[in-house]
């Protein structure tokens, strides 16, 4: 059995020489017969195996090579033609999604064409998926699957219906022979694959080099169709690597030169396709370059040229600041330099391989990353760091330039007292694991040496493990060691910018950033150089961590998850105002506040995008489940997005308050006019208070006093200023107000409190508000607030329900009798007014005396309490500072629309504390 296979010219010297001599005389006749340039036709390679290994034995089989000049002028002579070097190349490579199909290598052709460009060699790779293809016909010959010849068939056929989508002619007719030939001899090499049961490593480069080879020809072709002379080129006969021990290659530049040079003097061009991915070795063993062979390809070409410029054409605009998929709002990067690219690449941003870089940078080329199916978009440059850093008086990008992250890692961490002050045991630790081939992603190590710890592959990380427990068994069993721990469900957030060297609160940004986003850090690792700061974290936490720092450092939308417990009157009122601020929040604030679920008693609305809020009571009739606190909080903390949640408590429900230290606890912010938690047993209040001091998460509270009035805001402004706060004395109930504002002359007590009941200024039960333990929650709330330890049982309250009343039957049943008890108040009131005096329902801290009341009292009418009008609340604070004039607060103090909109206020005063512009 024989078959032939192209090879390379250059892969005769390794061959037996006898071979060559034998065939050279042939070779000579072929030169003469040919009065033009051969198209480019390839030497072959014949393999002859003998019968028996039909019968199953084993024998030798030998390799000749013939090799056939590729282009002779008329008489046959070579044509030295001088390779010119420089800015007058540009290099460009194009990916296997860039030549996918027909229509996409015609549009290949236009942009090569459309190149103004003195010369320009371009890099392409196989067709997309081809190499897949490849290697999988290679998996199955060796498994001796014989559905390897209907799948090689099937490569033929894809190319041969982009051939005559594309070609025609004498282009056509020589690629579909040249296709047939190959196809040919690939079966014949899968053939004794086949019968081996095993590829070799080069047989396999060469069988998957076939794509470029292909897709290389039929680009040729295409330009050549459209007017412009060009040749292309087999790389194998060019690129010379060395394989190294680490599944890479090292190139040959000097060797590499010299062929190039040889290839050029007999292939003088302007415009030159080249095969990505594949070159050979130093002894000419085809072999290629490995993960992301093409665009190194392209790295190398532009480096052995000179060129002004290496394009690599891909399908998206360019580098972005995080990936898209996870950070919607991440955005293009107009420069990266070497070294940014370097460092975001190795932590698996969709760049560039970092060998890429290397042979461009000793000339200083730049690389630019250009999307094939955008041409308008500017892309990203990859070049040397200018040291610019403001253009126009304004900062070009943020400090950190790229956010990337890597999945799927364990931490290892080697621990104990005898590693300290002892030489070679991190040596020893990662002889261990090189031994087993693992791969170590980073590596962090206390100052103190008491322990390592370092990231490796979550599949690789059983291996280290045990080969760790191997290797130091006995460093365990004395105690030297005290443990040998793995940390599975890892990932790894790399922030990378070349400014952050040696610029201070970069990693103290990053690190508040993640906590605020109630992110744990499990180990950190930062070079010398400063160029990255590595973090890992918990693989569930990594897209939320991602999303925290891009929005710190970016200022790309703050994105905050936002659950709505109780659609009442106020919540009702907070989510009609959210419906109507949303757009305007995005586009002014890059605020993002995404309803992801609404729940009452009975009924809740989840979504896993957020609430449609133009219909959000449509769809909690029409779409509402059975109401689940646990799943209705799992739900909105839920999304990994969206780094920020925060639960909206618009009940005054003591039971939904309790979940408020849970909620904390899981990070989760807390927004509130619930007065009950603060209110409550001092010691939860106090508890409560503690928690959310010592972490990152956040709990306002300002509407629980004063509505939307600033009270908890100034009295916390005072103290936090140095400020001592003797006495706070206010009237702190909208209802009150409103009906001691009103009880004037002759009308009766009991009239006004109808009014405004009818008006929908006091609870359905109207007694919820004459009994002043409203007031008393907020009297409480504000002694906590400066410093008191109260319990609501401290504070004496005047209840102005009658106590017969007290105990009716139903709201409406009291409001029919209490006309009965207005005599009462009405001679109080003739008896202020007798001195010049109003009356008014008040709440009073007294910070001095540490005691604290509610109750009825006089003031003059010259009083700031006596001017009061409609349901306005006003508080005076009496501070060491406003002593002899107190502090004033006044404005309404009631109705839906004011609380919610001090709750609207809190949320967006959250927003800013976890990153929005204020």
């Amino acid at each position: 059995m024989a078959f032939s296979s192209p090879i390379s010219p250059s892969y005769s010297s390794h061959l037996s020489s006898k071979h060559v001599k034998a065939n050279k005389t042939k070779f000579s006749t072929i030169n003469k017969i040919n009065s033009f340039p051969l198209i480019q036709r390839s030497p072959f390679l014949k393999v002859d195996f003998s019968s028996q290994w039909e019968r199953g034995k084993s024998s030798k089989f030998s390799i000749n090579a013939a090799v056939t000049s590729k282009e002779y002028s008329l008489d046959g002579a070579l044509e030295n033609t001088q390779l010119p070097k420089g800015d007058c190349w540009s290099v460009h490579k194009f990916g296997g999604t860039c030549v996918g199909t027909p229509e996409r290598i015609g549009n290949v052709a236009e942009i090569i064409t459309a190149d103004q460009s003195e010369r320009k060699l371009v890099v392409v790779s196989a067709m997309s998926k081809v190499t897949d293809m490849m290697y999988d016909l290679i998996y199955k010959a060796q498994s001796r699957d014989d559905s390897y010849i209907t799948a090689l068939d099937a490569v033929r056929e894809k190319h041969k219906l982009a051939a005559v989508d594309l070609l025609d002619g004498d282009d056509l007719a020589s690629f579909l022979s040249k296709l047939q030939d190959d196809v040919n001899n690939l079966k014949s090499m899968l053939r004794a694959i086949y019968i081996a049961g095993h590829a070799t490593e080069s047989f396999s480069d060469f069988v998957v080099g076939h794509g470029e080879l292909w897709s290389a020809h039929l680009l040729s072709s295409a330009v050549r169709k459209n007017g412009v002379d060009c040749k292309w080129m087999d790389t194998r006969e060019v690129l010379v690597v060395n394989p190294t021990s680490s599944n890479q290659v090292d190139p040959d530049y000097l060797m590499s030169e010299e062929r190039l040079e040889k290839w050029y003097s007999k292939n003088p061009s302007k415009t030159i396709i080249a095969t990505g991915f594949i070159a050979t070795t130093p002894q000419n063993i085809p072999t290629t370059l490995k993960r992301d062979g093409s665009d190194f390809s392209a790295a190398i070409m532009g480096a052995l040229l000179k060129a002004h410029q290496v394009t690599i054409w891909t399908d998206v605009d360019g580098v972005y600041s995080a990936d898209p998929r996870k950070v919607s709002e991440a955005v293009i990067l107009k420069t990266l330099s070497y070294q940014e690219a370097w460092e975001m690449s190795y932590f698996g941003a969709n760049v560039l391989h970092p060998r890429t870089i290397v042979p461009v940078m000793q000339y200083d080329i730049p690389i630019v990353i250009k999307n094939i199916f955008n041409l308008s978009a500017p892309g990203t440059m990859i070049c040397r760091s200018s040291g610019n850093e403001y253009e126009d008086g304004q900062k070009l990008e943020s400090l950190v330039k790229g956010f990337a992250t890597i999945d799927n890692v364990a931490l290892v961490n080697v621990e104990g007292t005898g590693m300290a002050g002892v030489p070679g045991t991190a040596s020893a630790i990662f002889s261990a694991v090189k031994d087993v081939g693992a791969n170590v992603i980073m590596i962090s190590q206390a100052s103190s040496e008491h322990s390592v710890c370092f990231a490796v592959p979550e599949k690789e990380v059983k291996a280290v493990a045990d080969v760790l427990e191997s290797r130091f068994g006995q460093a365990l069993s004395a105690g030297r060691l005290s443990q040998i721990a793995v940390i599975p469900n890892c990932s790894i957030l790399a922030a990378v910018g070349q400014r952050m060297a040696s610029t201070p609160g970069v990693s103290a940004t990053l690190f508040t950033a993640l906590a605020k986003a109630n992110i744990n850090i499990r180990a950190i690792a930062q070079g010398c150089t400063e160029y990255n700061i590595t973090v890992v974290v918990k693989r569930e936490d990594c897209v939320r961590a991602l999303r925290a720092v891009h929005s710190k450092f970016y200022l790309s939308r703050t994105i905050i998850a936002v659950g709505i417990v109780g659609p009442g009157l106020i919540g009702g009122t907070l989510l009609d105002q959210l419906k109507d601020q949303t757009a305007v929040l995005k586009e002014k604030f890059n605020i993002d506040l995404r309803v992801m679920g609404i729940t009452g008693t009975r009924t809740m609305l989840l979504s896993e995008s957020g609430i449609d809020l133009s219909r959000w009571r449509q769809l909690l009739s029409v779409k509402g489940e059975m109401a689940d606190m646990n799943k209705f909080v799992h739900h909105v903390r839920g999304n990994h997005f969206i780094p920020n949640t925060v639960m909206v408590d618009c009940t005054a429900d003591s039971d939904v308050a309790s979940h408020y230290f849970g909620w904390l606890h899981r990070g989760i912010h807390v927004v509130t006019p619930n007065k009950k938690a603060n209110s409550g047993p001092l010691d939860q209040y106090l508890k409560l208070r503690a928690l959310q001091r010592q972490s990152y998460t956040h709990y306002f509270y300002e509407a629980t006093v004063g509505a939307g009035l600033p009270i908890i805001s100034t009295l916390r402004g005072l103290l936090e200023t140095g400020d001592k706060i003797l006495r706070i004395e206010g009237i702190f109930s909208g209802t009150l107000s409103y009906i001691f504002n009103n009880f004037t002359g002759s009308r009766a007590f009991s009239q006004v409190v109808k009014e405004a009941k009818e008006a929908g200024y006091t609870e359905p039960d109207p007694r919820d508000d004459l009994s002043g333990t409203d007031v008393a929650r907020k009297v409480i709330i504000l002694a906590r607030e400066s410093g008191l330890e109260l319990e609501l049982s401290d504070i004496p309250v005047q209840s102005l329900v009658p106590e017969p009343l007290r105990s009716s039957a139903s709201p409406e049943e009291f409001m029919q009798q209490l006309p009965q008890f207005d005599q009462q108040l009405a001679a109080q009131r003739q008896e202020a007014e007798n001195t010049g005096e109003v009356l008014r329902y008040v709440g009073v801290v007294d910070v001095v005396s540490g005691k604290g009341t509610v109750e009825l009292q006089k003031y003059s009418k010259e009083h700031p309490f006596a001017q009061l009008s409609g349901s306005d609340n006003i508080i005076a604070f009496t501070t060491e500072r406003y002593a002899k004039q107190p502090l004033i607060v006044r404005g309404p103090g009631a109705g839906a629309e004011v609380t919610a909109g001090g709750v609207f206020s809190d949320i967006l005063r959250l927003a800013s504390y976890l990153g929005a512009p204020s």
